[in-house]
């Protein structure tokens, strides 16, 4: 019997992604600065009825699409789903995916949480409702913002992904040097050997409305060009943790078989493999 563990591709232990909402044109300046320094970041975005400034269509393909980031829901008109009826929470989150997919040609699964989202709840609304329905809307992932933390580690619900920190949070240079200082190949701690993802979110106009862009160069520069860190979308890492669970085992764990359609990668015993679309791994 043998311990196994998650490696992103590459065989890397560690990940980087960003979340940031509203599609203000603030974006337009923050994608630019985080893609100079190979970050990965998913926009939330709301319908055009909910914005009187937003960004174009040209400018979300110009600025995000085309630069390798990711487009999610945020809702229809950005109400937090714990507040508001669930039939009100259902069509909040619908209109606001057939809108995007609609205007941008893609398949959008991914979402994040408005204003309180599920840190409140009234109106008949619980969490496991929500849940629900956006289970049923074909969400695969939702994030919130219930408490920063240094834990680094990946989402056990995916309905209530908690990032690390807000960019404002006092403690971020601490995080990211701690993360940065990770090594999971010389810890003999078992649970020490789990993958680990730097989460940062947020919104760009904080940037603009506390003049401290500055702030923003100094987070990327310490997150960016790390060789041991894969940078990712939201719905990149979510796809590739559903894609390792989804390996298929013999039952005494001796052979392993990948049908996802890219390579994954596990840490065996202390040993990392990669395991191609297709292919059986045999130990």
């Amino acid at each position: 019997m043998r311990y196994r563990f998650l490696r992103f591709p590459g065989g890397k232990e560690k990940a980087v992604t960003l979340s940031y909402d509203d599609g203000k044109p603030e974006d337009i300046r923050f994608s630019e600065i985080i893609t100079s320094y190979g970050l990965k970041c998913t926009f939330n975005l709301n319908c055009k009825k909910q914005r009187d400034v937003f960004l174009t269509d040209e400018q979300v393909q110009e600025h995000f699409l085309s630069k390798g980031h990711e487009i999610a829901v945020h809702g229809a008109l950005h109400k937090a789903e714990g507040c508001i009826r669930p039939i009100e929470g259902i069509t909040d989150i619908l209109e606001c995916r057939l809108e995007l997919e609609k205007r941008f040609g893609r398949i959008i699964k991914g979402m994040a949480y408005p204003d309180t989202g599920i840190n409140l709840f009234s109106n008949n609304a619980s969490y496991e409702s929500i849940k629900n329905y956006l289970k049923e809307l074909d969400i695969v992932y939702a994030r919130t913002i219930d408490g920063d933390n240094n834990s680094f580690m990946l989402p056990d619900d995916w309905y209530s992904w908690t990032p690390t920190a807000h960019h404002g949070n006092p403690e971020i240079m601490e995080y990211i040097e701690e993360f940065n200082s990770i090594n999971l190949s010389k810890s003999t701690f078992m649970p020490g050997r789990a993958p680990r993802l730097f989460y940062m979110w947020g919104h760009s106009f904080e940037f603009e409305r506390a003049k401290n862009w500055d702030l923003l160069r100094k987070i990327s520069d310490k997150l960016g060009g790390k060789d041991d860190v894969w940078y990712a979308t939201n719905i990149e890492i979510y796809d590739y943790v559903n894609a390792y669970n989804n390996l298929s085992y013999s039952a005494d764990g001796t052979m392993i078989y990948n049908p996802a359609l890219f390579e994954i990668w596990l840490d065996i015993d202390g040993e990392t493999y990669s395991i191609a679309p297709g292919e059986m791994l045999k130990l």
